[in-house]
């Protein structure tokens, strides 16, 4: 039952999502950067886990210009599908690093990136499909960031900035299902 409710609370939120217009996603998601930097944890981190936004998603490329500016170090994910995990790596030069991945989305070359472990990281920036005023989010599907944050030596903050159209009034949760620390929307920061 979870299941289905989990598909239907993902699929309404998403097409919410995807009906914004494109030019107020870009406004949004640059407001929702600004919150995000703003954020002490975030300040304060030297090694900071995004990921590359495709589609409709809040645009994370402001994000990773501030990692960037701020001169920490930026870790991206890289999806193994076999093995249903994430694979982590160190991104220095945006224009060379990425190759073509999984669904289309950009991801660090393991020829010419050094993995990361998960221990090394002090804030991961999370995406979702759908979250609720508890923080809990349901993903795409994969379960891919439940299983990154599950790992026992992951001690960095967690944190989705989403659109107010991607929340919702409650998530089921099952057990391998993870909260994030912080969510970020347009309406404000909750924790």
């Amino acid at each position: 039952m979870k299941t289905t409710e989990k598909r239907l609370l993902r699929a309404q939120a998403l097409a919410r999502r995807d009906a914004l217009p494109e030019a107020l996603r870009r406004t949004r998601s640059q407001t929702l950067s600004q919150q995000l930097v703003n954020l002490p944890e975030f300040k304060r981190a030297r090694v900071i886990m995004a990921y590359m936004s495709i589609g409709a998603e809040f645009d994370t490329r402001f994000i990773i210009e501030a990692i960037s500016a701020q001169g920490a170090q930026l870790v991206l994910p890289r999806v193994d599908r076999v093995m249903r995990q994430l694979h982590l790596y160190a991104v220095n030069d945006l224009s060379q690093d990425l190759v073509p991945g999984v669904w289309g989305i950009r991801e660090p070359s393991a020829e010419r990136c050094a993995t990361v472990a998960i221990s090394q990281i002090d804030f991961i920036l999370v995406p979702g499909a759908a979250f609720d005023n508890a923080r809990n989010r349901i993903g795409y599907g994969g379960g891919f960031y439940d299983r990154l944050l599950a790992l026992p030596d992951r001690h960095a903050i967690t944190v989705s900035a989403v659109f107010r159209e991607q929340m919702v009034p409650h998530i089921p949760m099952d057990d391998h299902d993870r909260p994030v620390d912080v969510v970020i929307t347009d309406d404000g920061i909750t924790r």
